[in-house]
């Protein structure tokens, strides 16, 4: 004995149809061949979309919509047009005839509901029952034609309920009395029943509610004891996580009924809850099966499942949820409370979903749909009329748009930590939680969180817990010159050996630069991009960051590889939303102390990343090295810098033969300076590079604070980047004087900083060939710090300090540091 079910879509339309028959005709070839075992049971929905139509139609007479004539044209229309696809036309007149007649009774139903302006429960269930009235004969009479004896029996008849319309409780003693007489007595061997339906004692129509035909389905195969139920419908089974909201989800091939009636209890759509109860207690298997792809495994739903490897068995989610929340210092070590407040919602028939309350009794919040919401209200304020005058208790406080996520698994109880996991990644990407619930049981685990954050959070969760392979990290640049494209370049080249080595999978999202945005949540394709940006957005940097925002993907990072205020003006709003910044731009971190500690405390506050470490040495680890000495219980006393690679370019290539300007101009056009040389030459990048190795060693300390013995004229910084050029080519002989004192006392040249016990400062030194910044060649950068455990022979950071390859290489590292922290 077999059940089969097939939903709405399965049977939608006469293609489809025709693939439940070869579906059914396969089955009943595996099914045992004896008189009781061999019967195959087939339940079928109405076609898919036509009990909303139903429903539509009724709901419009009974509001004096004419329009509701429209409705049933299409119903009746749609039946016709089915007949005459899947019969011969020989065997047509019989059921076309019957369709007729179903959707006059219908339009007769319609015109009473208009006349009277009235739509009753009782009318509701009587008017939705002929969808599956109808496609059940439909589809009997194809497999007759097909020559495949089927019998078609009423549901109506076999299946006894009370008169709670449109969710009516069975009686199932009656029921499965009849079942048994019913299946007990016939010689065939394929029967077609409508599902959905059913009748009370009196014979009047009745629904079984939500998931009802799957509901009719485990109700036959419960009173028959069959060997297996089958759920046919338009997915391969039950998924680790809603597909549609994330691309990652997979097929869970075999469950256990508890953690899918968890799964199915928090959203999960593919079965419905009853559905299960009555062939749970006899152990008969239930196989989500997919009417479009027969031959994938599906779902395998037992007592006990086999076990996968996973802790987590699945995630699921409800949406449309508000919190309800009973408060009051009246409520303290007084009993009954929340007795009074069940019984004000069962009252008023509204389902709790969540419970929580805090141990010191001051509390109690309940997680209810959000259209029970002011029902809700209403009926507790009353409840607690007189404590609320006293002010014991304070009005029932509503909390909108939140939904519930759930982890479920029957493994997790015999595992600690798992809550631990789930919050942490949560928390890291930003997402708030509002209320917490698990079971004793440990099948369970929910949280509510705000509804905008429910596709981060299933991704963040499904990431932790079923895709251990690989992380997906989503990026948005901005900048796109030298370093940008150098940057770009390098994600491309690496993207292969960062899935395979570090499992990262890199999704650059969002590009902007000043004259254009790009926005692809499915990612940019990096050999394509410069293409695409031709095609994107005009440039807004805060429309750009709305667009972050409003995607709100996990795992996001914003790279910023400019020297724009605007842009580091918009940290604070990407921080304050848990998305990392990683900052090649030196303006936040030199600006003043208070906005440099506000960014850091708010990544920190925020479980995020600030990470700026090309600020001081391109790709050198200068500030990943402090920070490891400081976080290991180091001290900092002195540091010795080089920090301007190109300033070591100019002074290492100027020996007073070629002009001065020109060997600027060369650092210049070998993309060594920033976009205006003086900022270089000034000293001014190099005192914004130890003011922030001072601030990185915890020192507080502005711009002005620190010293600059500059060797540049006066002349030379005004005007333009042009007049900078013609004005050092008349100061050449300042540069050479400059150049042959050091020369002269057996010295190099260097532009130092310094920073010795609070105080900082940089300038020209003549360095002697005993001191450690003597070999420093071409644009190397080197740090020497001092400190506790490196006292007379100081830590070394050396080598190339400017250049577009190594500062992308650094920012590179960055957003890996601000995955892996």
């Amino acid at each position: 004995m077999q059940v089969l079910k097939f939903g709405g879509t399965s049977v939608a339309n006469a293609e489809n149809i025709s693939k439940v028959v070869a579906i059914v005709k396969e089955a009943v070839k595996k099914d045992p061949p004896d008189r009781q075992a061999g019967k195959t049971i087939v339940i079928v929905s109405a076609f898919g979309g036509v009990t909303d139509l139903l429903l539509e139609a009724a709901a419009l007479a009974s509001s004096g919509d004419e329009t509701y004539k429209d409705r049933l044209l299409v119903i009746e229309q749609r039946h016709l047009d089915t007949v005459k696809q899947l019969i011969p036309v020989a065997q047509q007149s019989h059921l076309l005839s019957l369709v007729k007649k179903s959707c006059n009774e219908i339009e007769d139903i319609c015109n009473g509901i208009f006349l009277l302006r009235e739509l009753t429960p009782r009318t509701k269930d009587r008017i939705s029952s002929y969808g599956e009235l109808i496609s059940s004969q439909i589809i009997a009479a194809k497999f007759n034609s097909d020559g495949i004896a089927a019998t078609w029996k009423d549901s109506r008849e076999l299946i006894l309920t009370n008169s709670t319309f449109t969710a009516a409780e069975v009686d199932y003693p009656e029921t499965n009395q009849r079942i048994n007489d019913y299946f007990g007595s016939q010689t065939s061997s394929i029967f077609v029943l409508p599902g959905f339906i059913a009748a009370d004692k009196s014979g009047v129509t009745t629904t079984l509610g939500r998931g009802g035909s799957d509901f009719t389905a485990a109700i036959a195969a419960s009173a028959m004891k069959a060997n297996v139920l089958e759920i046919w419908t338009d997915v391969s089974g039950m998924m680790t996580a809603d597909p549609r909201l994330t691309n990652n989800a997979r097929i869970i091939p075999h469950i256990s009924y508890q953690e899918a009636m968890e799964l199915s209890h928090f959203g999960a759509k593919v079965i419905y809850p009853p559905t299960i109860q009555p062939v749970m207690s006899l152990g008969i298997p239930v196989w989500i099966k997919n009417t479009f792809a027969p031959a994938d495994g599906g779902t395998l739903i037992e007592s006990v499942s086999t076990k996968n490897g996973n802790i987590v068995r699945g995630i699921s989610s409800i949406n449309s949820i508000v919190l309800i929340s009973l408060e009051g210092s009246g409520m303290i070590g007084i009993p009954g409370f929340s007795k009074r407040l069940f019984e004000a919602l069962s009252n008023e028939k509204i389902n709790v979903i969540l419970i929580t309350q805090s141990s010191s009794e001051h509390s109690i919040c309940v997680g209810i749909e959000a259209t029970s919401a002011q029902k809700a209200k209403h009926a507790v304020d009353a409840a607690f009329i007189n404590e609320i005058a006293l002010n014991k208790v304070e009005p029932l406080k509503i909390e909108t748009d939140l939904s519930i996520v759930a982890l479920v698994g029957e493994n997790m109880k015999s595992h600690p930590g798992i809550s631990g996991r789930m919050f942490s990644a949560m928390g890291r990407n930003g997402v708030n939680i509002r209320a917490i619930a698990q079971g004793s049981s440990e099948k369970n685990i929910s949280a509510v969180i705000a509804t905008k954050d429910v596709k981060k959070a299933i991704n963040v969760l499904h990431e932790e817990f079923f895709e251990t392979t690989y992380k997906q990290i989503n990026l948005f640049v901005v900048g796109t010159g030298n370093v940008g494209k150098k940057l770009l370049g390098q994600l491309q080249q690496q993207l292969g050996f960062l899935q395979k080595q570090m499992k990262l999978v890199i999704n650059v999202v969002g590009i902007c630069n000043s004259r254009k945005m790009l926005v692809d949540e499915n990612g940019i394709r990096l050999s394509q991009w410069e293409q695409k940006m031709s095609d994107g957005k005009n440039a807004d940097i805060q429309q750009f960051v709305n667009e972050i925002i409003d995607r709100n993907l996990r795992n996001s990072i914003f790279v910023d590889i400019t020297a724009s205020d605007a842009v580091a003006g918009v940290y604070e709003q990407l921080l304050r939303k848990s998305i990392s910044v990683v900052a090649c731009n030196k303006v936040a971190a030199s600006s003043v102390y208070s906005n440099y500690k506000k960014l850091k405390d708010i990544a920190r506050e925020f479980n995020c990343h600030f990470l700026f470490e090309t600020n001081v040495g391109a790709g050198l680890p200068v500030i990943a090295s402090l920070n490891d000495l400081l976080n290991s219980g180091d001290r900092i006393h002195r540091i010795e810098a080089v920090l301007s690679g190109t300033l070591n370019f100019v002074f290492n290539n100027y020996d007073g033969k070629r002009k001065f300007a020109d060997v600027v101009k060369q650092a210049q056009d070998e993309g060594y300076t920033e976009p205006d040389p003086r900022l270089d030459l000034s000293g001014t990048d190099v005192m914004r590079k130890i003011m922030i190795l001072a601030r990185e060693a915890g020192e507080k300390i502005e711009m002005d604070e620190v010293s600059n013995n500059s060797f540049m004229p006066a002349s030379c910084m005004r005007g333009t980047v042009e007049d900078f050029y013609s004005a050092m080519a008349k100061e050449e002989g300042h540069f050479k004087k400059i150049f042959e004192k050091a020369n002269a006392a057996g010295c190099k040249l260097k532009f130092v900083a310094s920073y010795n016990e609070g105080k900082a400062a940089v300038g020209l030194q003549h360095i002697d060939p005993k001191h450690d910044l003597y070999h420093l060649y071409g644009k190397d950068n080197v740090v020497l710090f001092y400190t506790d455990r490196y006292r007379e022979q100081p830590m070394v950071v050396k080598g190339a300090g400017a250049g577009a390859e190594v500062t992308a290489s650094g920012v590179f590292a960055d957003i890996l540091r601000a995955v892996k922290m």
